[in-house]
């Protein structure tokens, strides 16, 4: 796995050993940041379950302002120190080992704001759906906070109405999906 553009381009990332997490592959996150593109210059970016951290590496390397990933893992969150010190890019990023719902409180009351929230969270236990639940009526995310989801492609997302929240696109793939979405209609 590697760092696909920007100012780490080509830089190798490390993976975290095991199956408790399920890297990005190249093309994928290739895909994924081609249509984000238009939104990572200076944004700030929230990469939620965030493995080895190279999607809000890609996100730094890409000219975002700052990026603040939440890992649960120990050994993940190793890795994501790892990979921002061999990209020089830890000047610009904060790294939470806590639970996703925990990093999210803690984050509140510090008055940060994103422009990009990003999750891939283990398929198939809705929690998606417990992050924009939480999300719907925090400062944290704006009408203009662009929110992307990596699931698999059976995960069902027809409760985004009902939460507030309106699908912009979705982009499947072999085994996945991107899904875009915003607050409100």
């Amino acid at each position: 796995m590697r760092v696909i553009a920007g100012s780490a381009r080509r830089l190798l990332l490390k993976t975290v050993e095991g199956t408790d997490t399920r890297p990005t592959t190249d093309r994928t996150k290739e895909t994924l940041f081609n249509m984000l593109q238009p939104h990572i210059g200076d944004c700030r970016f929230l990469d939620l379950y965030s493995g080895s951290g190279a999607i809000g590496i890609e996100a730094l390397s890409r000219g975002a302002q700052m990026a603040v990933m939440i890992e649960e893992a120990p050994r993940a969150v190793a890795c994501i120190r790892e990979n921002l010190e061999r990209t020089k890019l830890e000047d610009r990023a904060m790294v939470m080992n806590c639970d996703v719902m925990a990093g999210l409180r803690k984050l509140e009351g510090r008055n940060y704001q994103f422009d990009i929230v990003f999750m891939d969270p283990p398929y198939n236990h809705e929690y998606e759906r417990l992050v924009l639940d939480y999300l719907a009526h925090s400062p944290m995310i704006t009408e203009d906070t662009l929110i992307v989801m990596e699931a698999s492609k059976e995960t069902d997302f027809g409760w985004l109405k009902a939460s507030g929240y309106h699908l912009i696109k979705s982009k499947e793939y072999k085994t996945n999906k991107h899904v875009f979405a915003g607050r409100g209609e």
